[in-house]
């Protein structure tokens, strides 16, 4: 750059002769050709102009790579986005081939390339022109493959290179999660990264890690200390003389400390550094409310002038903190309580395949709750999340998928090993981290022919023991700083006698007395239990929370109904529980969002719904609930924002309102709420919750809400359809009615503008079905109704309940035209379903008392005319299959509309009827 003249460069480019600008430029182009290249690490996303196909025939590399119908894909892409949500039980475990060209510049061929996968799930072959370049088992940790010794230069000419991966997601034996509650999808469901390094750089063969490490063994509000250790790599062929510098870089990018290390490695020599920085004064500390982030950026550098061969920069968080048995969570020297959530990492329509803003999204609405602790359930998931968490002030747990279960086997155990050997050094710089946890209600799912108290059931548990034992030591040795977890279910006495609570340095507690098994009041008796018989043990509630299908609704929940209202009862008692307990160090609501377990049935089949967010992240009231407790600025908001669509019946013959009860969350003392306008009064909040009762009429309804003594409002509309107590009522003529039958709960459906309303007995001048009973599934689990899928239709919970051995069904409608829509589902001439391990009280999917087989047929008549002469079980009446009949219906004489059925075989039912005036 020297031989260049400045004056010819400041020059404008038009004042001398084209050919001379020529020359100009050629050497300024020659000039910068003899600058020596900048040496250090190159890191570049390949997520697009992948291919993919499936393969059910098990081909060879060779013959995938020659295979046609290949399908373009761009990463993160799973195969499993759709058939995890239709009606075939199951969806496809098996093997899918990646096929992509990679153009490796010439310039690298001194460099040490690699693949860097941040997870597929979830064994991976990767082949490098028809070459095993790696494998990798396990589908929630990252894994490098080098492609060095696999390329093929030719000359100047990019390197034209075929990346071939095959992928299974079948049932493996030896590879953790066995079984569990979430979906395996199947894919590179993350980023895929070209990465190029120099000869000389930090090891890049550490199980994924970036090399480097960083830890804090002293930190306090006047000083901390800063370490960063690792180790470098020289894949030259000659000794090379380096040198390691780190800088701690503070937000506005001053160095506030430094330190350098002097290297000498022979060729083919690795080296461990470590660099204790000078002490840092007055330290600026990590804490949820401020989650100050230093940088510390190690360079190799070799020569004075020369660029840097390698770079990694690491974020450090400042912070102390401890878990206490009698009184919590200790943080910077603070009490604090964690209080947050668990987060899988699917989303409707996308399945595991996320891309990074939809991941931080995530964290963000944790954030947003007033939350300050993330357990990321049940694996190690994108780096995207512990970076969020990083940079907004979450807390974090992360654990591997040792889920329900493990296989006595070497190969497990072996795997496990890995898995948390990755999971702690890929995330070991994140200061969001606390603690590593290892199992997850590992003895939900005993191995068949085993008990807990017979001698193979002993050896179980001895295995599982000896599993923990091996993790927990490997956790310690690999990061003492932070603390171990083992997560159980509520089976205090099993765990005991396994010795689990005994190993690792805190007891998670998944624990759902009220919703899987006994009632509210069995949650506080458990906490106290363990006080009393673990006095030693710091404990977390990892897990809690109830089914909330926002389309139901109830004014009498129950448990098992699957109504918001249930869920915000469980909520407020569990919350106040924990609060009331110092002990509890923390709790985490299982779980942030709706999420895809594929074997569940249920209202949502396939859908896990315990959840504070909707699958696409819509708050439900729990959501909101948690805000008013955890949210430290002043907070207001009226509930059932996703209700906006109600009805009922007027409160008497000549009404013109309907009273249902609205909550509205605040941190407030009280609050005032406004029905179009009209002052409904002012009422206290009872530990975050104003109640009310609103008078809805008919049509559009503004609540507004004002908090007492601030210049905050919350608004919403809803919409009411209202229904008359009589139906010739002519203040208030009839229009439609859409009733589920055998059910207490409302169901909205937005999607076509109709409200369900509950069942009720027929009385003169109304509506209501004469005789019978509601269905109910034997056992004592679901309050009625059945928890089977119903195929054939997205209303599950509707077609899930019905009512037996009804007489008629009768509308005292003014004559007139009208449309009858009768709706059937057979729940109990249908084979036993899969007794998921979930379903902790036993009672799931048992075959109702209509045996498979056994025939059942009755008649339907609408006014006395025969509409449907004959269903039955060998028709229309498949098992757990929805089947619908629109009929037409004439009210004359004052008679409105008479629905009978008249028994054949077995018991007749109705799950549904709607009724619209023409």
């Amino acid at each position: 750059m020297k031989l260049i003249n400045r004056s010819l460069i400041n020059r404008r480019p038009d004042s001398y002769p084209r050919s001379l600008w020529r020359g100009v430029l050629l050497g300024l182009w020659l000039a910068l050709l003899t600058v020596p290249a900048v040496a250090q690490r190159v890191v570049q996303s390949i997520n697009s102009n992948w291919l993919f196909r499936k393969d059910d025939a098990g081909l060879t590399p060779a013959q995938a790579a020659a295979a046609k119908g290949w399908e373009a894909i761009s990463l993160p892409h799973t195969w499993n986005a759709a058939d995890v949500l239709d009606d075939e039980p199951g969806y496809y475990r098996g093997v899918g081939w990646y096929k992509k060209t990679l153009y490796v510049p010439a310039a690298w061929q001194q460099r040490r390339v690699y693949l860097y996968f941040e997870g597929a799930n979830q064994e991976a072959e990767v082949y490098v022109n028809g070459q095993l370049a790696g494998r990798h088992a396990g589908g929630y940790t990252a894994f490098r493959v080098p492609l060095s010794g696999l390329l093929k230069f030719n000359g100047s000419a990019p390197a034209a290179t075929e990346v071939l991966v095959r992928l299974t997601n079948r049932h493996n034996p030896d590879i953790p999660p066995l079984s569990a509650d979430f979906t395996f999808y199947g894919g590179i469901y993350r980023d895929v990264y070209l990465e190029a390094a120099a000869p000389v750089h930090f090891d890049l063969d550490n199980y994924a890690s970036n090399g480097t490490f960083v830890t804090t063994p002293a930190v306090s509000a006047e000083a901390a200390d800063v370490v960063v250790a690792g180790a470098l790599t020289n894949e030259s062929g000659t000794a090379r003389k380096v040198t390691v510098l780190t800088r701690l870089l503070d937000r506005d990018g001053r160095t506030v400390a430094k330190q350098q290390t002097a290297l000498t490695l022979k060729a083919g020599e690795k080296r461990t550094f470590r660099q204790p920085l000078p002490r840092l004064r007055q330290p600026q500390l990590w804490s949820p409310d401020a989650p100050y982030l230093y940088r510390a950026v190690s360079q190799v550098l070799e020569g004075k002038q020369a660029p840097p061969l390698d770079e990694v920069t690491n974020q450090v968080g400042l912070r102390w903190y401890k878990f206490d048995a009698a009184q919590g969570f200790f943080l910077n020297g603070k009490h604090l309580k964690l209080i947050g959530t668990n987060r899988h990492q699917d989303y409707p329509g996308l399945g595991n395949a996320l891309p990074n803003a939809l991941h931080e999204r995530d964290v963000q609405l944790l954030k947003q709750l007033g939350g300050n602790f993330l357990r990321v359930s049940h694996y190690p998931q994108d780096p995207a999340v512990l970076q969020a968490c990083d940079r907004l002030g979450i807390l974090a747990s992360v654990e591997i998928p040792i889920v329900n279960a493990i296989t006595d086997s070497k190969g497990f155990f072996a795997n496990c090993l890995t898995m948390q050997t990755e999971m702690i050094r890929q995330g070991y710089n994140h200061p969001s981290v606390i603690i590593w946890a290892y199992m997850n209600e590992v003895l939900l799912r005993l191995p068949a022919g085993i008990k807990r108290d017979n001698e193979p059931g002993k050896v179980y548990l001895r295995r599982v023991n000896r599993l923990a034992q091996e993790l927990d030591s490997l956790t310690r040795r690999e990061d003492p700083a932070r603390y171990t977890m083992i997560v159980n279910h509520g089976d205090f006495e099993l765990y005991q006698l396994a010795g689990l609570p005994a190993i690792a340095q805190l007891v998670g507690w998944n624990l759902y007395q009220g919703w899987y098994s006994g009632d509210l009041e069995g949650f506080p008796k458990f906490l106290d239990r363990h006080r009393r018989e673990l006095p030693t043990k710091p404990l977390l509630v990892t897990e809690y929370g109830a089914d909330s299908d926002v389309r139901l609704h109830s004014f009498q929940p129950q448990r098992f109904d699957k109504t918001s209202e249930y869920a915000n009862r469980y909520h407020q008692f569990y919350l106040k529980a924990m609060l009331e307990r110092p002990f509890v160090a923390g709790s985490t609501v299982w779980n942030l969002a709706e999420f895809n377990s594929e074997t569940r049935q249920e209202a949502v089949p396939h859908i896990n719904n315990k959840s504070l967010l909707t699958g696409d992240r819509q708050p439900k009231d729990a959501y909101l609930f948690y805000q008013a407790h955890l949210v430290k600025s002043p907070f207001l908001k009226i509930g059932s924002r996703s209700w906006t669509l109600r009805a009922g019946q007027a409160v008497g013959p000549d009404s013109l309102f309907c009273r249902q009860p609205v909550e509205v969350y605040t941190n407030q003392p009280a609050v005032r709420l406004l029905l179009n306008g009209r002052d409904l009064g002012t009422r206290p909040a009872e530990f975050g919750v104003a109640r009310f009762t609103v008078p809805f009429g008919a049509g559009l309804n503004q609540l507004r809400a004002q908090a007492q003594g601030q210049a905050m409002e919350d608004f919403t509309d809803i919409e009411f359809q209202l229904l008359p107590t009589r139906l010739d009522s002519p203040q208030l003529p009839f229009t439609e009615l859409n009733v589920s039958l055998g059910d207490a709960r409302y169901f909205t459906d937005d999607k076509l503008h109709q409200v369900w309303v509950p069942e009720q007995a027929y009385t003169p001048g109304s509506w209501g079905y004469v005789g019978g009973q509601a269905y109910k599934q034997p056992g004592d689990r679901l309050p009625y109704g059945s928890d089977r899928d119903v195929l054939g239709t997205s209303y599950d919970a509707l077609y899930e309940t019905q009512r037996l051995v009804l007489s008629q069904f009768r509308l005292d409608v003014p004559d007139g035209e009208y449309e009858v829509v009768l709706h059937f589902a057979e729940l109990e001439a249908a084979p036993q379903g899969e007794q998921l391990v979930y379903n902790l009280s036993g009672n799931s999917n048992a075959t109702g008392a209509t045996a498979l087989g056994q025939a059942r047929s009755f008649s339907v008549l609408v006014n006395a005319l025969p509409v449907l002469p004959e269903l039955s079980t060998a028709t229309y009446l498949r098992p757990l299959q929805a089947a619908s009949f629109t009929v037409h219906a004439s009210a004359r004489e004052h008679q409105g509309i008479v629905v009978e059925f008249t028994p054949g075989q077995g018991q007749p039912f109705l799950n549904g009827i709607q009724v619209k005036r023409l």
